[in-house]
């Protein structure tokens, strides 16, 4: 039997679609390309604005006019809270809601003997049951599509309950697996010959909530794993980067100086209504703090959601001035804000117009372009560690630096795989956040993706 993947959204869920690959797999399917007309398709979705979900019926359709007899399994974020939705959808045979995960390869492998199980159109609960059914799982996950780098998952889950965010309701509650199953999955994928692991979860800095552990002791023991040269840590809130994380890191660790630091907002106002733990004035001492310990090239990818209800023009040049003059992250990751239906913000009457919430990302990512330029000319003339990458485009191969600059150079097969000393400027050099680190259905992932049509 042929399988084809196809994965939106963020790096949990290109963990989870590979762990499910690799399971399928190991049953004697085939994996192919979603254009191959595949016996099944396992569409991995995502739910984090209306956008994301519009792709994800677009691409539920797609595979279904590409192959109409194949038999379309959903899983993911969108298809925990809109089951029904994707139920009717002509070809979909199975909706996998986030708590049947660990069920996923099994009921496939099932549906596909003829043993069908029937599709889930809905739970019959409350979301703050769903909440608390979900949260009884914790799924392993790591992909293993590159040669050069793994998504590690470590935690899963949100308790914050953020006033625009559905996470908390498709994800279920901030829980993790053990240190000794992250030890163990590392020593995994360091036997496959990757060198390079991201630890990722919806809030990866909360490690430990479920089993009485520390962040801080994951990251000593994971350092310990042989094979594994390098480290990143993505999606980890400011609140929960404590001193002697930063302390430990800045003391030589395989732990890169790269940070994907969730702000959303630089105008207290909004962080206050909308229920983030911390002020601006907070987050930037913690990134002040992250410079004076690491050094000035330390990269910073930073989330900021443009539109938020009762965002004024006043409250919104705080944000801009605060990333302009304050922080100058390397990139800034813009959102539009979406109307998400089930959430507190959804509700509020000072909801901002749509042109104005694009004329806003619209300045947001000027501003992102001016910064990712300063960023790239500030390091010019510098030499870091590249880690170079197996694919060839063009002649060349391309790899990132520790502080996360992808530079490119004539393709040399000694080189696959293999970190080196390299001088930045002399070669092309650019920032590229959005191939790993984009968190939305339009990044290009390295693995069988659809891509945006």
């Amino acid at each position: 039997m042929k399988i084809a993947f196809l994965t939106l959204g963020c790096k949990l869920n290109y963990a989870e679609t590979s762990t499910y690959e690799r399971g399928f797999v190991s049953n004697g399917f085939e994996v192919v390309g979603w254009e191959d007309k595949a016996d099944v398709y396992l569409v991995n979705t995502c739910s984090v604005t209306e956008r994301a979900e519009k792709k994800c019926r677009n691409a539920i359709r797609k595979v279904h006019r590409v192959s109409p007899e194949a038999k379309i399994v959903v899983a993911g974020c969108y298809a925990e809270l809109r089951r029904e939705e994707i139920a009717s959808i002509e070809g979909v045979v199975r909706v996998f809601g986030a708590k049947d995960k660990p069920r996923v390869v099994k009921e496939t492998v099932e549906i596909v003997s003829g043993r069908q199980a029937s599709s889930v159109t809905t739970s019959g609960k409350t979301l703050a049951e769903e909440y608390k059914e979900i949260s009884k799982e914790t799924m392993a996950a790591y992909s293993s599509e590159e040669r050069t780098r793994s998504f590690l998952k470590v935690q899963d889950g949100c308790n914050n309950f953020c006033a625009y965010c559905t996470v908390p309701f498709a994800r279920g509650e901030s829980r993790n697996i053990t240190i000794e199953e992250a030890v163990a999955q590392a020593r995994q994928i360091a036997a496959t010959g990757i060198r390079e692991i991201v630890l990722t979860g919806v809030n990866t800095g909360d490690f430990g909530r479920t089993t009485g552990e520390s962040f801080l002791d994951l990251l000593k023991r994971l350092n310990e794993v042989e094979g594994i040269e390098r480290y990143r840590i993505s999606s980890i809130e400011p609140n929960l980067i404590s001193d002697e994380i930063i302390d430990w890191i800045a003391s030589g660790t395989k732990f890169q100086k790269h940070f994907h630091i969730p702000l959303q907002s630089g105008s207290d106002t909004i962080l206050k209504r909308v229920g983030r733990r911390y002020t601006t004035d907070f987050f930037a001492r913690k990134i002040e703090s992250i410079r004076e310990k690491m050094g000035p090239f330390v990269f910073f990818g930073i989330d900021v959601i443009a539109g938020l209800p009762g965002e004024t023009d006043e409250l919104f040049e705080e944000t801009y001035s605060f990333l302009k003059d304050r922080i100058c992250p390397a990139y800034i990751h813009v959102f539009p804000y979406s109307r998400r239906p089930g959430t507190v913000a959804a509700m509020w009457k000072d909801q901002v117009k749509d042109s104005v919430k694009t004329e806003r990302a619209a300045r947001l990512e000027a501003l992102c372009k001016e910064l990712h330029e300063e960023f790239r000319a500030r390091n010019a003339g510098r030499t870091e560690k590249v880690l170079w990458e197996s694919d060839v485009r063009d002649g060349m191969m391309g790899g990132y630096t520790g502080n996360y600059i992808r530079v490119e150079r004539p393709w040399d097969p000694s080189l696959a795989g293999k970190i080196e000393d390299y001088d930045i400027g002399q070669g092309k050099a650019y920032i590229s956040w959005h191939r790993h680190f984009a968190g939305c259905a339009d990044h290009r992932m390295p693995m069988r993706s659809l891509q945006e049509q």
